[in-house]
């Protein structure tokens, strides 16, 4: 526990509500998933991340039970793996592709999962206008589902999730086919369940700034094992501690080149994806903001024009491409 360094009193960590240990999965003797290992506590938003073929699919799908896991062993709320039927009612699902019965209302729709997890019609009516609300779709709740937008059928997706209270809330690519609007205000809903429900969230994506943005957490996956773990910042810190990318005009390149080849913190420069004008800074491990503002400082007193200046550290897409740039070789 934390001391409550104002009050003098602790405060105290939310709970482990999923905790997975050395998951494997292999189809035909050929390993699909590796030894996943992490935690997620209430009121957090975790990142699934990982190329295609990394292991992501498998993952999920045992960790929401439709497939067993060859070994290895997960609970969620305390109710172990080996009971799945039990894990069922703590955990809420929206996969990438959910069919939708277009001849019915959005309250319809969640009366009649409210019945299969056992509320009275009364209850599971009440519980569908809550839900609703929360989704923002209250106004279309007697609205067949057919004349919804993709957006709208996305909330209703994650309301039809939220159905039976879970503990954990499973979204796979949420925002997939959404204008930046739309995607905007499901990532804002995204948040709030963690926060107001104090539900955790797994947010699988391919939209790395999104999971950025809202991820407390992330867990990153090359060929079935596990490369990255972490909070973001975290992972962001602890793969690149010694880049940095500059942008200068294309006939200032072999000047610019040249100068930072001679400073003793910098140990290469490169073309950064063959775009012209922009450098791959390779920099010494222990290397400090100040020595870092002294070198754009040299580019400067040499009359180059600096277009842009960034640590590479500073994005969750560099990291990635750089953490699984093996199982694209």
């Amino acid at each position: 526990m934390k001391q409550d360094q104002l009050g003098g009193g602790t405060a105290v960590s939310p709970p482990t509500i999923l905790s997975a240990h050395n998951l494997r999965k292999s189809y035909g003797g050929a390993p699909a998933l590796r030894g996943l290992s992490f935690t997620l506590q209430a009121g957090r938003v975790l990142g699934f991340l990982g190329p295609n073929g990394a292991g992501k699919t498998t993952a999920i799908r045992i960790l929401t039970t439709i497939l067993e896991s060859s070994s290895g062993e997960f609970s969620v709320d305390g109710v172990s793996s080996r009971q799945p039927e039990k894990i069922r009612r703590k955990i809420g699902v929206l996969p990438e592709s959910l069919g939708f019965p277009k001849q019915m209302t959005a309250t319809e729709y969640l009366i009649y999962f409210g019945r299969h997890y056992g509320h009275s019609t009364a209850t599971a009516k009440a519980h569908a206008a809550a839900l609703l609300m929360e989704v923002g779709l209250a106004q279309r709740a007697n609205s067949l589902i057919g004349s919804y937008s993709r957006g709208m059928r996305q909330r209703l997706g994650i309301a039809r999730a939220l159905v039976n209270d879970p503990v954990v809330v499973f979204l796979d690519e949420p925002t997939l086919g959404l204008d930046p609007r739309g995607k905007q205000e499901l990532l804002v809903l995204v948040r709030r369940i963690a926060t107001q429900r104090q539900a955790g969230v797994i947010l699988c994506s391919h939209l790395l700034a999104e999971v950025e943005e809202v991820c407390d957490d992330v867990v990153i996956l090359r060929q079935g094992q596990v490369v990255a773990r972490g909070t973001v910042a975290e992972v962001m810190q602890n793969a690149q501690s010694g880049a940095a990318r500059i942008h200068v005009p294309v006939d200032s390149v072999a000047q610019t080149e040249a100068l930072l080849t001679q400073q003793p913190e910098v140990t290469a420069v490169s073309t950064h994806n063959g775009k012209d004008g922009w450098l791959d800074i390779h920099l010494a491990a222990d290397v400090t903001p100040h020595q870092l503002n002294h070198l754009l400082g040299s580019l400067i007193a040499a009359d180059i024009p600096v277009l842009h200046f960034e640590g590479e550290n500073g994005r969750l897409q560099d990291v990635f491409f750089q953490l699984t740039e093996e199982a694209n070789a």
